[in-house]
């Protein structure tokens, strides 16, 4: 099978000087928390996903980013109408987005996770490849140790997601490790189980809302009911982003006072939506070409 490589285009790199700052409304008492989602967003992987054919069983594999965009027509129509997911941790659609069973002479010889390896895989590309829509931000919170939330569809251990990122503190990429919040890769079983979902029935987008909801709690918890929080989330997958939207809309209800954010990323196209109780209003639209911009006017203080 051909090797899926990142997009040739990905992050582009800005002239923005990196400096600490202090949090908007430090000296109100809030805090700026920031959500992202990893895959096409934070980083370009190459982990593949696979879908079958209802009759002959072959295996096609596409990648991360494209399953996104059609993961909700396989089986239904356009080009994917005579395959189907397989939710088989072992063999199927999703096995390289979950943990394998390693043992500890395979890891003392220096056996790693796939999500370790895939980044570490990307890190050989140049950084404009590999790094995502959302890495300034992402840097900007480590940088700065804003609190941080991953929240990803992926099935690892949360343990891993963190090695993984570590890896980039290893390699220099990022200054030291994010300050967490909590991560959530919302398709391990553990983690379904921790955000009430018992008999694994829930959607992806459905568990990313309960993740959300469970990250604004914590962060009310550890950090105060300050009505000067700010809250952000950025992610890739246009289904997401409805839900996102949703369970903000509903955190707002919850805490009127705190602002909270919706950072849409995908095909170059950057929309950031400013959530309300009734719905959510676009407050800033960009392309790739007017990042310097966008990045400003997001969730970053005001240059």
């Amino acid at each position: 099978m051909t090797p899926i490589v990142p997009p040739g285009k990905g992050q582009l790199e800005l002239p923005i000087e990196r400096e600490l700052t202090d949090d908007r409304n430090a000296d109100k008492g809030g805090r700026s928390f920031y959500f992202f989602d990893f895959d096409d967003n934070v980083a370009f992987l190459t982990t593949p996903t696979f879908i079958f054919h209802k009759d002959t069983g072959h295996e096609l594999k596409i990648s991360s980013g494209e399953f996104a965009q059609v993961h909700r027509h396989v089986g239904k129509h356009g080009p994917y109408a005579d395959y189907k997911i397989d939710y088989c941790d072992r063999s199927g659609t999703f096995r390289h987005f979950r943990d394998q069973d390693i043992t500890e002479v395979e890891k003392l010889a220096g056996t790693r996770q796939m999500f370790v390896n895939d980044l570490a895989a990307a890190l050989g590309f140049p950084d404009v490849q590999w790094k995502g829509p959302s890495w300034s931000c992402f840097y900007h919170a480590t940088l700065n140790q804003r609190p941080v939330s991953v929240i990803t569809a992926r099935g690892h251990a949360p343990e891993t997601i963190r090695d993984g990122i570590k890896l980039l503190v290893d390699k220099n990429y990022l200054p030291y490790e994010p300050n967490y919040l909590s991560l959530y890769p919302v398709t391990n079983l553990n983690v379904r189980k921790e955000l009430g979902d018992e008999k694994g029935e829930l959607s992806v987008a459905a568990l990313k809302k309960l993740a959300i909801r469970a990250s604004v709690d914590r962060a009310v918890q550890l950090y105060g009911n300050s009505p000067y929080h700010r809250f952000g989330m950025s992610d890739d997958d246009p289904h997401n982003i409805e839900l996102i939207v949703e369970s903000m809309r509903e955190l707002k209800n919850v805490y009127p006072e705190m602002s909270f954010f919706v950072i849409e990323t995908q095909a170059g196209r950057f929309v950031k939506w400013e959530v309300y109780p009734g719905g959510a209003e676009a407050t800033l639209c960009a392309t790739d070409q007017d990042l310097r911009v966008f990045e400003q006017l997001a969730l970053l203080p005001p240059p």
